[in-house]
């Protein structure tokens, strides 16, 4: 028989300047985590200054208005927290961890950094060489290139989500420390925060803490711009960046697929688990690394976001096995496409995934992460208790139709990057 896991207990309060906070407490061990979260991703950029939220993710910690960068560093350190800054297209995120003692004075400069982030232009100036370089080492990256050019095939250069992140070298060097201060008040705003405190403390106690962080912050995002759905697929697209100097091609195999309110959605998580997650990478992995020996990696990711997310397949072959692999890729793909996934293989990734769940929710981090995804998606705070339920009732049908409405090699979006030269020519 077995015990019923107890879940997650978060409370949830909303603040009078808009910020949402949720806390859970976790008494385990005497250390907090913190995660705080805003809308203001890479999205967001506008078209002539591609990276403006990526650069302003690494200026945002080296100093406030009421600190210098040294002065945070020491206070930081002193507590050995580590402070993770990370830019999505939709997120700017900060978080860390810190022992119950300091969790005030942690979350007061935390709070700081985002409310009034200083900018100077010196260190505006070192920052922008590291991210040069860091772009330079992007183009010089055969895995990062397929990611990047499999996004703009599948949702255009023009559309939000197939534009880089990063940026390009000319668009980062036209970034002036102006352009940073007027991206962190038009979206670094009271309303778009989520602040997720997990661990050993006092969940009222933190919410107050919180609210003070954060007290007589008053600012109005500015308008968003508009998120259009991307169009349909009506055909094959295949992009190559030769790379001769390179020792393996980089692979990448990508459709668009649904939002993450759509209902749909965990008949397709279990379909991407079965294609290319679950056990040694899938059906992908199984076939293309197990059996023939092909690639040196072979998976397949998938996204959901407010609009229809990508799900796309990797691998990573030699350069003599690149049409190989990808002919095995789209025998894949068209298989589960027209014959969907089986009994075994549904009951399979149902396990994985329902058992995976105690795993991340295992540390401050993973829930605090957990919590974040609850809460953008309007998930319910209860949604960890639900979520097994959830993929259980999740019938083969379902994912079957899934398949079919997504996967056909006709209408992927795919790149090879590395020592490999064309030996298909590109639709104009």
């Amino acid at each position: 028989m077995t015990t019923q896991r107890a879940g997650l207990a978060p409370i949830r309060k909303r603040l009078p300047d808009g910020a949402t906070v949720l806390v859970n407490e976790a008494r385990t061990t005497p250390a907090v985590t913190m995660s705080l979260s805003l809308e203001a991703g890479s999205l967001f950029d506008p078209a002539d200054t591609l990276g403006l939220a990526y650069f302003f993710g690494r200026i945002i910690d080296r100093g406030t208005v009421h600190r210098t960068g040294d002065e945070i560093a020491e206070t930081l350190d002193l507590r050995g927290v580590s402070l993770g800054v990370h830019v999505t297209r939709h997120r700017l995120a900060l978080s860390c961890t810190c022992l119950s003692e300091d969790f005030q004075a942690v979350l007061d400069v935390v709070a700081d950094i985002i409310k009034a982030p200083a900018c100077l232009e010196h260190d505006v100036v070192t920052r922008r060489g590291e991210i040069l370089t860091s772009i330079r080492q992007d183009d010089d990256n055969p895995a990062v290139q397929a990611i990047a050019r499999v996004m703009a095939l599948l949702y255009g250069t023009d559309h939000r989500y197939g534009r880089r992140g990063k940026g390009t070298a000319e668009s980062v060097g036209r970034i002036e420390r102006a352009a940073l201060l007027r991206f962190h008040a038009d979206r670094v705003v009271p309303a778009t925060l989520s602040a997720v405190i997990v661990g050993d403390v006092d969940a009222s106690a933190a919410v107050d803490a919180v609210a003070r962080a954060f007290d007589g912050w008053q600012v109005t995002a500015a308008p968003s711009p508009p998120l259009d759905a991307p169009e349909a697929a009506t055909g094959r697209r295949r992009d190559v960046l030769t790379m001769m100097n390179k020792a393996q091609a980089d692979l990448a195999y990508g459709f668009v697929t649904i939002p993450r309110a759509d209902p749909a959605y965990h008949a397709y998580w279990l379909m991407a688990n079965v294609l290319g997650q679950y056990g040694m990478g899938g059906r992908l992995g199984n076939s293309i690394r197990e059996q023939q020996g092909m690639a040196y990696y072979a998976s397949c990711s998938f996204e959901a976001d407010r609009l229809p997310g990508p799900l796309v397949v990797r691998a990573g072959v030699n350069a003599a096995n690149v049409d190989r692999a990808l002919e095995s890729i789209d025998a894949e793909i068209a298989r589960m496409g027209a014959e969907g996934v089986t009994d075994t293989e549904l009951d399979n990734s149902k396990r994985y995934l329902t058992g995976s769940l105690p795993r991340t929710l295992e540390t401050n981090a993973g829930i605090a992460g957990f919590l974040q995804s609850i809460e953008r998606f309007d998930l319910g705070l209860d949604y960890d208790r639900r979520l097994p339920g959830l993929l259980e009732a999740v019938t083969r049908d379902q994912v079957n139709a899934a398949a079919a409405r997504t996967l056909s090699p006709e209408r992927a979006a795919v790149v090879i990057a590395g020592p490999y030269e064309n030996r298909e020519a590109t639709p104009s």
